[in-house]
């Protein structure tokens, strides 16, 4: 017995585990869900937002994320309205300011949110505005067109010609940049833009020379205010009576 002992055959048995306990499990939300989402928008542009690089950016698996939001796409249309939703709607909803007061101050608020996000501005432009927060935005804005004069018809085509112009000139501003990221200040993209454009032929092209400098800050708030402000001179020209049927 004592030989078998020695040889390891009788050796007493070691107590059993004990079972390790799991840790608590990590609580998540659809706000930083959308908070790791608009980081990754912000750092990599859209083609950075991914399921598994939200579940890795907030520590759970991917399966986590998809109890909140089926798919990248449902992520990226939550994502959309939470920007729209952070739009100060008294910019535009005093009815005692004139109403062309009250659209310049919308444009001009809708592109400072666009512009602290730039990699947003295609996923806007690329995707159905239906939620309530963009129902609400284009409620107020029907509104206002409403208080300048213009019938329901009218209204609902400036309220479209409007966030075409403003959208469609975030994208074009945003393209110019030419990588993902925050944009850079307005000054230093007006001095790129000038060093990238090439110098036209005054000798076949005497037009475009002249106005390379105009053309250098097209991308400025200088410039956006001046084309939204022409296109508020014809809708003005349409509240007052100036066209008429269908023109």
């Amino acid at each position: 017995m004592e030989a078998a002992e020695s040889r390891g055959l009788c050796a007493p048995m070691s107590a059993p585990a004990t079972p390790r306990r799991r840790g608590p499990r990590r609580a998540l939300s659809a706000t930083e869900i959308l908070d790791a989402a608009l980081g990754l928008l912000d750092e990599g542009g859209p083609d950075a937002v991914s399921i598994r690089g939200i579940a890795a950016r907030v520590g759970v698996a991917p399966n986590a994320v998809y109890t909140y939001f089926p798919d990248k796409a449902a992520v990226v249309r939550a994502l959309v309205e939470r920007l729209l939703g952070e739009v100060d709607h008294d910019v535009f909803a005093d009815r005692e300011r004139h109403w062309r007061d009250r659209v310049e101050a919308l444009a001009v608020e809708l592109r400072e949110r666009l512009s602290a996000h730039p990699g947003a501005v295609n996923l806007v432009v690329g995707g159905p505005m239906d939620g309530p927060n963009a129902r609400a935005l284009n409620e107020r804005l029907l509104q206002l067109l409403g208080d300048a004069g213009l019938d329901p018809t009218d209204a609902a085509r400036a309220s479209y010609l409007l966030i075409v112009y403003v959208f469609g000139s975030m994208a074009l501003e945003v393209a110019d940049v030419h990588r993902p990221g925050p944009l850079p200040s307005e000054p230093e993209r007006i001095a790129a833009r000038g060093r990238a454009m090439p110098a036209a032929p005054s000798g076949d092209f005497p037009r475009s020379a002249a106005a390379a400098p105009t053309m250098t800050g097209y991308i400025s708030t200088e410039q956006y205010l001046w084309g939204l402000r022409r296109v508020l001179d014809g809708i003005s020209t349409r509240a007052a009576g100036g066209f008429s049927g269908t023109s």
